[in-house]
């Protein structure tokens, strides 16, 4: 069976993709070191299948030298990061350790796997990179100019797969995607957290007077678009993926209420509450995705609408998710 391997592969997305490639047949190998946005709960559907193997590891590690070559993966989709801004503002330490340090010590074993057998990388971004774009949308070709620790450390990443492409013909792609959400996302980021606060008859905190925009895609398009990716992409290219939709932070609030209504009666305490901004808080991403679309023919499916119905679904019929998190993880106010 074909192999392939998965980083941070217990987290939102990277769980999200595993779930999609064992349904398209390969063995998946997930490798994670374990961290607070870790969570067994994401991978209990599939832990069991003959298609999955968990294996903790961090991607600096000499280990994950030695699991490149004893499983010989036909790709690794790299999603290990520190994502959070919030964090990263708090302690921009742990970003740079994971999102550049462990970049480089991945780069540095894969390239020494690569030149003995056929294998391609897939690094895993972030529309954060290319900063404020109050206009327009930013394609491949924009300049870098990231606004967080966070976004720099996944900045100071993408620059440095670029590099090992040109210099030692690494086989790797670089994607940056816009906001995902969907099931499984830890409730830190700005849905899965309203869906909770919904959930539990809490407030509702928004930043600033919820104005900053942002573009919106559902998980498993991403995960759709990183498949598509790894069977037609080309090496050393890059690949914006998004849903060419965006929305400010108080419409994706007003729908989500709108949405939870066909769920369960709001609390009383189920009330918009503004909250002092973030320091940095860029006011608008959003994506040129026209590459990606013309070049490997691949288009989101899923409307913000559906996907919103979709996740209050799944945290709705799985609370048990919650009980795997520490609440001060939920509930704290973090990047003051």
């Amino acid at each position: 069976m074909k192999k392939i391997i998965v980083t941070g592969g217990l987290g939102f997305i990277g769980s999200n993709l595993i779930d999609f490639l064992i349904k398209k047949n390969f063995f998946v190998i997930n490798i994670d070191k374990i961290t607070y946005s870790s969570n067994f709960y994401n991978t209990r559907e599939f832990k069991n299948s003959k298609k999955y193997k968990f294996i903790k590891c961090d991607i600096k590690s000499k280990k994950f030298n030695k699991l490149l070559f004893k499983y010989r993966p036909l790709c690794v989709f790299n999603l290990a990061a520190e994502t959070h801004v919030d964090r990263s503002i708090d302690n921009p330490e742990n970003f740079i350790q994971s999102n550049i340090v462990g970049v480089y010590n991945l780069l540095r074993h894969f390239k020494n796997f690569s030149s003995k057998f056929k294998s391609r990388l897939i690094h895993i971004s972030t529309d954060e990179v290319y900063g404020d774009i109050l206009s327009g949308r930013s394609s491949e070709s924009y300049p870098y100019n990231p606004s967080s620790p966070y976004a720099a450390s996944k900045a100071a990443s993408d620059h440095l797969v670029s590099s090992y492409i040109k210099t030692f013909k690494l086989p790797a792609i670089v994607t940056n995607c816009s906001n995902n959400y969907g099931p499984r996302q830890h409730p830190e980021k700005l849905i899965p957290k309203l869906i909770y606060n919904i959930i539990n008859n809490r407030p509702l905190p928004i930043y600033g007077k919820g104005e900053n925009s942002r573009e919106w895609i559902y998980v498993k398009d991403h995960c759709e678009a990183l498949y598509k990716i790894f069977k037609k992409g080309k090496i050393g290219e890059f690949y914006n993926i998004g849903s060419n939709k965006n929305l400010k932070n108080i419409d994706v609030t007003n729908r989500i209420i709108s949405a939870s209504k066909k769920f369960l009666s709001l609390g009383k305490n189920v009330k918009i509450n503004f909250v002092k901004d973030r320091p940095g808080h860029d006011i608008r991403y959003a994506l040129n995705s026209n590459k990606i679309k013309k070049n490997l023919k691949w288009k989101p499916k899923i409307s913000f609408k559906e996907g919103i119905k979709l996740t209050f679904d799944w945290y709705i019929t799985n609370k048990a998710y919650y009980k795997m998190l520490s609440k001060k993880d939920i509930t704290k106010r973090l990047g003051n």
